[in-house]
């Protein structure tokens, strides 16, 4: 059905006033004069217009977080670091989000998930003047902003369900103004705050709850340095239940002896897709981008990173992973090493396969596995680069070196074997990663393992307490994500919003 074009929507005054008009003018002069317009200016710095109908509540969190100063720890254009709608997809898919917006729950797990410190009422478990005194709190200071959840109808505006930061607080005529993110709707406007508390007073007809508000508020530290936790592809569904609910019912049920048997428990039974579930977002410089054109404060910021990545390598957990990633007899299509990004080992194997079944004959016929790659970029013929890829390849109870010469390319001379520890330039490979989300795992998943000895050992290896301090928090940022994700997955986010989640 064609549908006419609207431009704008007239703002319903009252109860509202307009924050252009004489009189809203005159409430914000006031208001700075009794200061309680202290966030507003950072604010009004970052204020956006939703990109979409149905992201008021991204449009609403970006504006806070960036108004917070929280590094994103990955890039949105460009080499800029900024939150952006695209980017808080942590605890809902976005294809979701735009097709039926967020619920208030999610949103506070967004907000949780890019590392701000987020206190979440519903108006069932708070009162009006809880929240007159949480306003008159991030009006007075900047270093906390509120987000409301309401329905609009209660302000006799068009609509529904709608989210929104609050930019100040009149104290005298008690009117919280909202900074609307659906700026193509309708403008900042003032409303009176017991009127915006009715308006909250409403039920999500999605989730069954009350709506309410959340303070947002900057952490002591950014969190997240080096991983996070991702839904941006279906895979977390499946990847969420394997690691909280699967991976202590089959310790459970199977009889574990040593550490070994532990992480061939726990990998050997992974998800096929669980590559597209952790993201590293830590881009530790390649060589070519480590240029003198780096500030300091760029430069402080990637030396925290690499310490981090080498804090992960110096746990004892990391030597029994290696060591069993090593081990492992695993088919070069399947391999849990492969890297996460540029998949250079994958594709090396790959290459050493298909030059082995060349050799023999047999393209097609017989499955080869390739144990060991190596990524080397010689000078031949004066100066000019040539790229070999070697390999050891496995078919049946034989096994054969390959050597194949990759056409050269304009990429800088670099090594890239398995089993090598330096990552200088490229991103972790999978057993950094898999130590990293091994230590995020709830203490209580090794529970069901029967061997005492080997229990001990378990809670040693995988305790966080004797952790470095930035490994620690690392950890427990990716633990609290787990624990997110947990309940988005299981639809209890909404339910559950006060829980402790570690």
């Amino acid at each position: 059905m064609a549908m006419a074009g609207l431009y704008r929507r007239v703002l319903p005054s009252p109860p509202a006033i307009d924050f252009a008009s004489s009189e809203g003018k005159q409430l914000f002069i006031e208001a700075i004069q009794s200061g309680t317009m202290e966030n507003f200016y950072r604010l009004i710095s970052y204020f956006q217009t939703q990109s979409e109908p149905a992201y008021c509540g991204l449009a609403s969190l970006s504006m806070v977080l960036n108004a917070l100063a929280i590094d994103p720890g990955r890039k949105w254009k460009g080499p800029w670091r900024w939150f952006d709608e695209s980017m808080l997809d942590c605890c809902e898919p976005l294809e979701k989000v735009k097709a039926r917006g967020i619920s208030f729950g999610k949103l506070v797990c967004l907000a949780q998930c890019a590392g701000a410190k987020v206190e979440a009422f519903r108006t069932n478990h708070s009162t009006v003047d809880d929240f007159r005194k949480y306003v008159m709190r991030c009006s007075t200071s900047d270093d906390c902003h509120l987000i409301s959840s309401y329905n609009r109808a209660a302000l006799r505006q068009t609509g529904t369900g709608h989210f929104s930061p609050i930019g100040g607080y009149h104290a005298g005529k008690d009117m919280a103004l909202i900074l609307d993110v659906a700026r193509f709707k309708y403008p900042p406007h003032w409303v009176p705050l017991k009127l915006l508390w009715e308006a909250m007073d409403h039920f999500d007809g999605t989730t069954g709850q009350r709506r309410g508000f959340m303070l947002i508020a900057r952490p002591h530290r950014d969190p997240g340095q080096l991983y996070t936790l991702s839904c941006k592809h279906e895979s977390w569904i499946g990847i969420a239940k394997y690691l909280m609910d699967d991976v202590p019912l089959l310790l459970k049920s199977d009889n574990v002896k040593d550490i070994q048997k532990v992480l061939s428990v726990v990998f050997t039974s992974l998800p096929s897709n669980f590559e597209e579930f952790i993201k590293w977002v830590a881009e530790v410089r390649r060589h070519e981008d480590d240029s003198q054109g780096l500030s300091p404060e760029e430069k402080a910021r990637l030396s925290v990173k690499e310490e981090v990545l080498k804090q992960v390598q110096d746990t004892g957990l990391f030597k029994h992973v290696t060591s069993f990633l090593s081990s492992a007899n695993l088919c070069c299509k399947h391999s849990i090493t492969s890297r996460f990004g540029e998949d250079l080992q994958n594709i090396a194997a790959s290459v050493c396969c298909q030059g082995a079944e060349i050799l023999s004959g047999n393209s097609g016929s017989q499955a080869y596995c390739c144990q060991e790659t190596c990524i080397r970029c010689l000078k031949a013929n004066g100066d000019k680069p040539i790229t070999v890829v070697s390999g050891t390849v496995v078919n049946g109870n034989t096994q054969q070196g390959v050597d194949v010469l990759v056409p050269s390319s304009q990429t800088k001379p670099t090594c890239s074997c398995t089993g090598s520890r330096n990552y200088t330039g490229l991103h972790p490979a999978g057993d950094d990663v898999l130590t990293a989300l091994l230590l995020a795992l709830p203490p209580e998943t090794w529970s069901g393992i029967k061997e005492e000895k080997l229990l001990q050992e378990i809670r040693s290896l995988f305790s966080t307490e004797n952790l470095p301090t930035l490994l620690q928090e690392e950890v427990l940022h990716l633990r609290r994500q787990l624990h997110l994700l947990k309940r988005c997955q299981e639809n209890k986010v909404d339910e559950v919003l006060g829980a402790p989640l570690c």
